[in-house]
């Protein structure tokens, strides 16, 4: 008997089971379970003092120790509560479930749980009843019990009620709706002369600050005419870089004109202007520009078009085309005439009563001012102090700017207007909701969060669920690898096998640094930031140099920007952004490069110079001259043979300095260098085109009749990256 068990054998007859099973209990190898020697004088006789985390877990023990259980401990006297009844046999799990709530959702004892911990890889020593348990090691308890699992829902998601702002119901009532000026986009390939025909019209020298004679960004402008009438302009940018923002221009456009230059003709974007244009249901009027240049052809533009359904009145289509010259001011009033007489055919009318709609042409960032955004209203008349919601932010307009940066007081449908007091930018492209307090806006906003964070949090926990799935089942196919063997020879062969993975990792990171730029970009404006990630987005040449995007915003380079570019070795991309003379010595200081630009295809050109720098460069070779074997024969070099090629020159001429490759029968049997090279008896540097001479090799190689030798030089040219961006 074991001295650390203090029964008395007339206390034993009272326990369950037969005399087996107490000689069992009184043999600690047999049931391998752990007994806490106690003093008679501090329990009573015939009690047994038992750890609940290390009690047998066989139903043997089990079952003989039931009426014993309870004189443990007080603690665990306490702690039992009442079993959770089990609906379906489904267990609602969560994060961070201790043993003890975990049994209680289950149904259990502690018991169950640590005898299911039995067949893992968990140190039983070290688990206690309110030790957290992994959540792979949840649902595998709850699988091994013949349980499913079901994750707990928040109850936030039921009680959360839907609080967003929607659209009015349209109203077609003709007392209501009233005339609105018509919305024209200007499209057309770059260099056609769009921002040339918006200059002629509205008489403003915008085309003279524009750099590099293309539109950066989306602007909204108003040209009177001498009728009277009004017709609002988006100034969308005609090159392919922004084909998104021009995409986005023709959303919220009644007439789209179409600038096509006469000498040159259709061109790429004027196939995805008009591919836009037809994606949104606008008409179409045909602007063929530069008509007064001697190579000017505007009835070979109205043939090539044709072929892109767009069919001219004289074809008999419903097109109109008018030629023009922007430069010089010919036919404009023409080409406005055609644009009013559509938009009467078209029976522009909306609502200027009621809440506000519009839609967010272009947003930026004003040191003076804040958040400004340029938009078009729909619906409603915009007023100082109205709230509106646009996104995630809202705003109390403070004041309204039209397009010569004038305040004013309202605005109506069709009228573009600059808006101030934004407490954040929102999206280029967002709508534009007027709501009728301020605490009603911050619930639309908060709303809108949560529907996107919930939204994030779901795809985050596929990813999470199919990472752990795969996990699980690498684990148990090294698990039934390994199953032969105990749990220390399990650790040493894990360690073994995972060991050079502590010395690689370093490594692997700076060969991870070389190949990744880490780029942060900063813009004027948000729709050209959106432009420039658009780019970014048709990269896919991550095999060779991987690019990784920072950071992306709107302002000036900022300190922030450095610290971050630092951190990660990136390098500042600024588009027609500035950056003070202390933020530059700081990079210089720190080794940062700032790039800065105003045009877009040279900042992308500078983006692939900087991809070609951090590929390896590539081994070229450039074949000097050739040779052909006429005879072979050996010389004896001491006690050695050593095969001699009698060649003649046909090309170039062979130099011994250079590197040389033996080919038979169009493949290469070897590459390095010469150990001799004679003309006649003497040793030359240099055989010439049509001479004669004997050469050796490094290696002991033996010649055949009819193989070349190839003299070749090997120098090392900067790769290129294969990433083409679309222009």
């Amino acid at each position: 008997m074991n001295q650390g068990l203090l029964l008395r054998f007339e206390n034993l007859v009272q326990l369950r089971g037969t005399c087996r099973q107490l000689r069992a209990l009184s043999s600690r190898k047999v049931c391998g379970a752990r007994w806490k020697p106690v003093e008679l004088s501090a329990h009573p006789v015939g009690s047994l003092l038992l750890h609940p985390h290390l009690w047998p877990k066989h139903r043997l023990i089990s079952g003989a120790l039931s009426q014993c259980r309870h004189l443990a401990t007080k603690e665990e006297t306490k702690k039992k509560k009442k079993k959770i009844p089990l609906m379906k046999g489904e267990v609602e799990i969560r994060q961070k479930m201790t043993v003890e709530e975990l049994a209680q959702a289950m149904g259990k004892d502690i018991d169950h749980i640590y005898e299911v911990l039995l067949y893992t890889d968990i140190n039983l020593d070290s688990v206690e009843p309110d030790s957290i348990l992994r959540e792979d090691h949840i649902k595998m308890i709850v699988q091994k019990s013949g349980m499913k699992y079901k994750s707990a829902k928040l109850k936030e998601e039921k009680e959360r009620k839907n609080t967003d702002a929607v659209k009015r119901q349209v109203v077609n009532y003709p007392a209501v709706l009233t005339p609105r000026p018509p919305v024209v986009t200007i499209l057309g390939h770059v260099d056609h002369g769009k921002t040339t025909l918006l200059d002629s019209l509205r008489k403003t020298q915008v085309a003279s600050m524009e750099a590099g004679g293309i539109t950066q960004h989306i602007g909204a402008f108003i040209v009177h005419m001498p009728s009277g009438e009004k017709i609002t302009f988006l100034d969308t940018p005609g090159h392919a870089a922004f084909s998104a923002m021009r995409a986005r221009g023709t959303n919220v456009t009644d007439i789209v004109i179409l600038v096509v230059a006469a000498e040159d003709g259709v061109m790429q974007q004027t196939i995805e202007s008009i591919q836009h244009a037809k994606n949104s249901g606008v008409p179409l009027i045909l602007a063929i520009n530069k008509c007064d240049k001697p190579e000017a052809d505007p009835e070979r533009v109205k043939k090539e078009l044709l072929a892109h359904n767009v069919v001219c009145e004289e074809f008999g289509g419903d097109v109109q085309a008018v030629n023009i010259s922007a430069l010089k001011g010919e036919n404009l009033m023409v080409l406005a005439e055609a644009t009013v007489a559509l938009a009467e055919m078209l029976e522009l009318k909306a609502d200027a009563t009621g809440l506000v709609e519009g839609t967010i042409i272009e947003s930026r960032k004003d040191k003076g001012k804040g958040p400004l955004t340029t938009a078009i209203i729909q619906r409603g008349t915009l007023r100082k102090g109205c709230v509106l919601v646009a996104g995630k932010t809202w705003a109390k307009v403070r004041f309204l700017f039209n397009e010569n940066g004038k305040a004013v007081d309202a605005a109506s449908p069709g009228i573009p207007v600059e808006i101030m007091g934004w407490k954040e930018c929102p999206s280029a492209g967002d709508e534009i909701l007027e709501v009728e307090s301020e605490q009603r806006a911050q619930e639309v906003v908060a709303w809108r969060t949560y529907v996107e964070q919930q939204e994030k949090m779901k795809k985050d926990l596929e990813v999470i669920e199919a990472k752990q799935k795969e996990h699980r089942l690498e684990y148990e196919m090294q698990q039934q690898k390994l199953a032969h063997l105990t749990w220390r020879q399990r650790k040493a062969v894990l360690y073994k096998a995972n060991k050079h993975l502590m010395f690689s990792r370093p490594k692997e990171r700076t060969e991870m640094d070389e190949n990744t730029l880490s780029l942060i970009v900063k813009g004027d404006v948000d729709g050209s930031v959106e432009a420039i990630l658009n780019i970014l987005d048709s990269y896919d040449c991550e095999d060779e140099c991987k690019l990784d995007i920072l950071y992306f915003g709107m302002g000036d380079i900022s300190e922030n920007d450095i610290s971050l570019a630092e951190a990660f070795n990136g390098v500042i991309f600024g588009f027609s952004v500035k950056a003070n003379e202390s933020i530059k010595k700081l990079a210089d200081k720190k080794g940062i490069k700032i790039k800065l630009h105003n045009i877009i295809y040279k900042l992308i050109e500078d983006l692939k110079d900087e991809l070609n720098s951090r590929l390896p460069p590539t081994v070229v070779e450039t074949t000097i001259g050739e040779a052909s074997v006429l005879d072979t024969f050996c010389v004896t070099v001491g006690k050695t043979k050593i095969p001699v090629a009698g060649c003649r020159v046909h090309k170039g001429l062979l130099d011994r300095k250079m590197k040389f490759k033996l080919i038979r029968n169009r493949d290469v049997i070897w590459k390095g260098c010469l150990s001799s090279l004679k003309h006649h008896k003497d040793d030359v540097q240099v055989i010439k085109m049509g001479m004669d001479c004997g050469l050796s090799l490094d290696k002991n190689l033996e010649f055949s009749i009819g193989d070349e030798i190839i003299c070749y030089e090997e120098k090392e040219v900067q790769q290129t990256t294969s990433w083409d961006p679309g222009f």
